[in-house]
């Protein structure tokens, strides 16, 4: 019997979380580790300076969906998902110096996360953000949300297909 993933959203995207959710990730997805990484930002993601200490907690039994949760008691969580298991096409150039930066002899190391967005709760309007992906050295657990200049990838690409 296959089950779809299950997630429980928080209101706002730092909030407690309160509904489940199914998300349909496109076929064949990138296994992804099952305990919690971990993860020290280089930068902190916009718009909360003081975090940089985070967790990627696994919000379902088959890895593809994420709770990317600060470490401090009341700081904010983000809803993200593994580029690869929903978006396979998706192989953004990444910049030289940031991936120094994380330890990244060769970007193809990286691990990328997308951080989703579901408006007023409705997942069937779940988007999530190519153009800013979560870039992970797996190896250190070194990360920073790069935002991608070339306008090629999009803010909010559907998460259904």
């Amino acid at each position: 019997m296959t089950h779809s993933p299950v997630a429980t959203l928080p209101a706002p995207a730092h909030a407690p979380a309160r509904r489940p959710v199914a998300l349909v990730p496109a076929p064949s997805p990138t296994p992804a580790p099952s305990q919690v990484q971990v993860l020290a930002l280089a930068e902190p993601l916009p718009g909360f300076p003081q975090h940089r200490d985070y967790v990627l907690v696994p919000a379902d039994g088959g890895g593809l969906l994420f709770w990317l949760q600060s470490v401090a008691p009341d700081g904010p969580r983000f809803l993200a998902v593994p580029a690869a298991s929903f978006f396979p096409d998706y192989a953004p150039a990444l910049p030289g110096v940031p991936c120094a930066e994380l330890g990244l002899a060769d970007s193809a190391e990286a691990t990328l996360y997308c951080l989703v967005t579901v408006p007023d709760g409705d997942v069937t309007a779940a988007t999530a953000n190519l153009r800013a992906p979560l870039v992970v050295n797996p190896a250190t657990q070194r990360a920073r949300q790069l935002v991608l200049v070339d306008g090629s990838h999009p803010i909010r690409r559907p998460l259904r297909r």
